[in-house]
């Protein structure tokens, strides 16, 4: 049994994966940011400290994918 339907359908979505950054620029920008204040200086980063800005870059991504093309 061999797994090239499963690369198949992998590469599919990885080829879709530029057009869905770039509709998600403002929001994948809004997340990094967040990150790397939460990262910066002496605490840790902690969980779900960008929980807010994940999601709406989740949920962009999630629209993203269905109007791209296949």
């Amino acid at each position: 049994m061999s797994g090239r339907g499963v690369w198949l359908r992998t590469r599919a979505r990885l080829r879709r994966f530029p057009a869905a950054l770039a509709a998600c620029g403002d929001q994948a920008a809004a997340y990094g940011r967040c990150v790397a204040a939460a990262a910066a200086g002496p605490a840790e980063l902690r969980r779900d400290s960008c929980l807010e800005e994940f999601q709406a870059l989740r949920e962009c991504f999630a629209r993203a994918v269905r109007l791209c093309p296949t």
